[in-house]
């Protein structure tokens, strides 16, 4: 039988070898030596977090509380090394979109009917 965490963390390995998350990686070292544009990235994603935080605690989220992500949004969107790093996360994502379609694949056929054993059936 197959051990599923061994053959996650082999994903996660070949994954960090995908042209994708190089193209990631190289982005987001870019980034970082752009003391301004970085140092705004992190902002948003501080904010964002705090958002998140917020949120999960079931805490609501005002318009007040979205305006700092929205502005720095605004601002980051000027930056090229940004909008080349979300471009390139963009990428992995619809990478991963695809293995999470995949490896779901098994239980969408439960609940689907597909590949269901029918030999009690019989």
């Amino acid at each position: 039988m197959a051990n599923v965490y061994d053959t996650a963390n082999q994903l996660a390995a070949d994954l960090k070898q995908s042209q994708q998350f190089q193209d990631l990686k190289k982005s987001y070292d870019m980034l970082k030596l752009d003391p301004v544009g970085f140092a705004l990235f992190q902002q948003f994603q501080n904010l964002q977090m705090t958002l998140q935080q917020k949120q999960m605690q079931g805490q609501e989220i005002s318009q007040d509380d979205v305006k700092p992500l929205q502005d720095l949004s605004e601002k980051m969107q000027n930056i090229d090394a940004i909008k080349d790093l979300m471009a390139k996360e963009q990428g992995l994502s619809t990478v991963m979109d695809d293995i999470n379609r995949i490896i779901a694949q098994p239980i969408s056929e439960i609940y689907q009917g597909e590949g269901a054993d029918t030999s009690a059936e019989k």
